[in-house]
């Protein structure tokens, strides 16, 4: 059974840029499980990156990353909260939320849309209405994110490949 949403709270002493330290009291998320679903969805947005769209060679890539446990460390909210990935089937076993109706976690940070996302030369970040509907998250396209607060200006960054890009038969040969 994948397992209940449980809490732990701890007092720090996190260090002050300044010198000394301040108390500071934390929510975390404990003995957590997910199953995670995903998909590939190519940015419109940078048409000099349209010859590496192939989805063969990064479904290849994520499959070998997941065998391997991920491809760096993944953190849950904090670096005190390290998660750990291995491949698992979308929806098998019982869920501890799967007869649920509904639970409402409020609004909740999404993501930040950058230039390179949106063709707008500003930097944004997105939150939304996270619900837990029969034990699942849907987790909505960045686009469809309700509230979107403007953080500041920002240029795309430009992509080279042999500059700050691999090809793919480069990256193919470093694996």
């Amino acid at each position: 059974m994948i397992k209940p949403l449980r809490t732990q709270t701890k007092g720090t002493k996190p260090l002050v840029w300044g010198g000394g330290n301040s108390l500071a009291i934390y929510t975390f998320l404990r003995d957590v499980e997910y199953q995670v679903q995903a998909h590939f969805e190519w940015n419109e947005h940078r048409p000099e990156l349209a010859a590496d769209r192939i989805d063969g060679k990064h479904f290849s890539i994520l499959k070998r990353t997941l065998e391997k446990g991920g491809r760096q460390d993944i953190f849950l909210g904090t670096r005190d909260c390290q998660g750990y990935v291995e491949p698992c089937e979308f929806g098998e076993g019982k869920g501890a939320y799967d007869d649920l109706d509904e639970l409402a976690f409020g609004l909740m940070f999404h993501s930040f849309a950058y230039p390179d996302e949106t063709g707008i030369d500003e930097l944004h970040s997105q939150f939304w209405q996270a619900t837990l509907k029969e034990g699942i998250l849907e987790f909505p396209r960045p686009d469809e994110c309700e509230v979107r607060r403007f953080v500041r200006p920002m240029s795309r960054k430009e992509f080279g490949i042999g500059e700050n890009l691999l090809a793919v038969a480069d990256e193919d040969a470093q694996l």
